[in-house]
Formats: C-alpha cells, structure tokens, sequence
C-alpha cells in the first residue's frame, strides 16, 4: 500500500469525525434546549404518625368488612397460616403461637411460647380491628416482630379469616 492510499484513508476518518462535530454544533444552535436550574425530581412522602394509623383503624366499617367474608372462604385462607399456626383447643404452638381462642386475647400472653420483645411491649387485646391492621402487613403495624408474612391484601380474606379465628375459640364474640 502506497503512502497515497493511506492519506486517503486518513482523509476519510477525519471527514467523518468533522462530520460528526459539525452536525452536533449545527444542532445545537438550531434547538435550543434549556437545562433546569436543579437536575432531578422532588419526591415527596407523605409520613403517617401513630395517631394517624390509629384513626385509620377506627374508620374502618367491621360491619361492611364481615359482610365480604364468610367461614368457609376463611378455612381456605387460613391454610397459609396453618404452616406455622394451629387453630384447634390443644393443637400446640409451631413457629407461631396457637390461635385457638385469639380473638379478644391479649398480645403475646400465651404461656409457652417465646413472643419477640415487640409483641409482648405491644400488649393490645386482639380485637376485629387489630386482627384486620395486623393481617394487613404484620411487619408494618407491630415493628420489630418476628413473623415474616407478607400479609393478607384482600379485604375479603381478612374478613374470613379474621371470622373463621373468631369461631375457633371457647367463646365467639359477637360480629358488628
């Protein structure tokens, strides 16, 4: 290859490199784009305090929540926590605490079972509310409690099972 052919391949290249530079400059004076003054989006995240959560409970109408469920759906639904929960008198704990008698129970009292720090500080009576808060996402509503469940989303599950618990026990309380 003579020195004449390599010039002309040299040429080339730098054709297109001038090209390309040209054509970003010509560019940009014609569009002109303005940049923000702050690169980026604000997100903002609303908190709710305890108080608010709290008031978030009272507001939920039982009586139309029940209303979605039934026992049988609850049976059903209870089975992703008969892996580590037994719902018969006398059935012993598992991974979790039986829920023989829950409902009207106060948090972390049964005797021979080891609670995590957050559920026994927690000492709340499990009501139909609580049940239904709970259930939503346990990890969220008691901080620190060693239950890993995702939690139940469906309004309709909770219901069920919150009344399929509710019949479990020595005494059934009264639906709203």
């Amino acid at each position: 290859m003579d020195s004449f052919e390599l010039n002309k391949i040299i040429a080339a290249i730098l054709m297109v490199v001038f090209i390309v530079i040209g054509i970003s400059k010509f560019s940009d004076l014609i569009f002109d784009v303005k940049k923000p003054d702050i690169q980026g989006y604000k997100v903002e995240i609303i908190e709710k305090s305890k108080t608010e959560e709290a008031d978030s409970i009272e507001t939920v109408d039982m009586s139309a929540l029940f209303a979605m469920g039934n026992l049988d759906h609850g049976k059903k639904v209870f089975k992703k926590c008969a892996a580590c929960h037994s719902v018969v008198q006398g059935g012993g704990n598992k991974i979790g605490p039986e829920l023989y008698n829950v409902v009207g129970r106060t948090s972390g009292t049964v005797s021979d079972y080891k609670y995590s720090k957050a559920l026994i500080s927690y000492s709340k009576e499990w009501s139909f509310a609580e049940l239904n808060s709970f259930l939503l996402k346990p990890s969220t509503w008691i901080k620190g409690n060693k239950m890993g469940f995702g939690g139940l989303k469906k309004e309709k599950d909770r219901a069920s099972v919150i009344m399929f618990l509710n019949q479990n026990g020595d005494s059934p309380k009264q639906l709203p």
